[in-house]
């Protein structure tokens, strides 16, 4: 039977939620990169998570370049990219959006239609744009019976 350091040491991939583990607000949390040159010393691959889906992946990929991570678009996925990747798993992509410009256009980037004319869902992200008109459209879609889904729920 393995101990968790045997564990450890088998693990060949790592997921790595962002904010509150690898920085907090503009700064890098102690021991970060350490770890992150550890895991490329080691040849292991890590992805960079986040449940914010307010601002775009390239966003992200900046910001973590900023705090010294030389992270690449293919090494960061957002929860509105994860969003985006399952409706097109499932062929939705007529899609109402409760989202910022940035979620707008990671959805576009992914070939979904933003509508109001028969969404196969109405999909809701952080959206800091929010309007009583947008909301408004949701609540007539949702009543009407077209799927709810959301791209974290953050209570």
């Amino acid at each position: 039977m393995m101990n968790d350091m045997e564990r450890l040491h088998n693990l060949k991939y790592f997921a790595l939620d962002m904010d509150g583990t690898i920085y907090l607000g503009q700064k890098l949390l102690p021991g970060a990169l350490d770890f992150l040159q550890y895991l490329k010393d080691s040849g292991r691959k890590h992805l960079f998570l986040t449940n914010n889906s307010s601002k775009h992946k390239h966003s992200y990929v900046e910001k973590l370049q900023k705090l010294g991570i030389n992270a690449t678009d293919k090494e960061v996925m957002t929860s509105g990219e994860a969003t985006a990747l399952y409706l097109q798993a499932h062929n939705m992509k007529q899609v109402y959006l409760l989202g910022t410009p940035d979620l707008e256009d990671e959805f576009r980037q992914h070939g979904l239609t933003l509508t109001c004319d028969k969404p196969a869902c109405v999909v809701l992200g952080f959206d800091q744009t929010l309007t009583y008109a947008k909301l408004t459209e949701a609540c007539h879609l949702l009543r009407e019976g077209v799927p709810f889904i959301a791209t974290h729920p953050d209570i």
